[in-house]
């Protein structure tokens, strides 16, 4: 991937079309929001998968994230709530709560983070 600072932010061409990152939200998307974003993105889909593997039937998957930051020490990221809303046929909590804890490890994105970020999951069936 290159980036390339243009005006107030970087810019970085994909297959989908450009990203733009910024510090400043009114120019792009913030750093955070994308470390955030690919953490859910990422738990949520591994979730989706393992569900189904599990012969759940998932009509609709909703991942909610609540983040905390540290503004003392350059406004890290210090803890990642996910919580995911879930519809769908056969729903068993036992077995979405088995399911939550595999995907958490079988994550790329949760893996990277986890030594350093708090995250935390919960779930509901609608």
């Amino acid at each position: 991937m290159k980036f390339t600072f243009n005006e107030n932010r970087f810019e970085t061409e994909f297959e989908y079309g450009k990203l733009h990152i910024s510090g400043d939200e009114q120019h792009g998307f913030r750093p955070y929001q994308l470390m955030v974003s690919s953490v859910a993105v990422c738990s949520g889909g591994v979730l989706r998968k393992v569900l189904e593997k599990q012969r759940m039937k998932i009509n609709d998957l909703t991942v909610e994230a609540d983040v905390e930051r540290n503004p003392e020490e350059a406004n890290r990221l210090t803890k990642i709530h996910l919580h995911y809303t879930i519809s769908g046929e056969n729903l068993n909590e036992k077995k979405i709560e088995k399911a939550m804890e595999l995907a958490q490890k079988n994550c790329p994105m949760a893996q990277t983070i986890i030594a350093s970020v708090e995250l935390t999951e919960s779930f509901e069936i609608v």
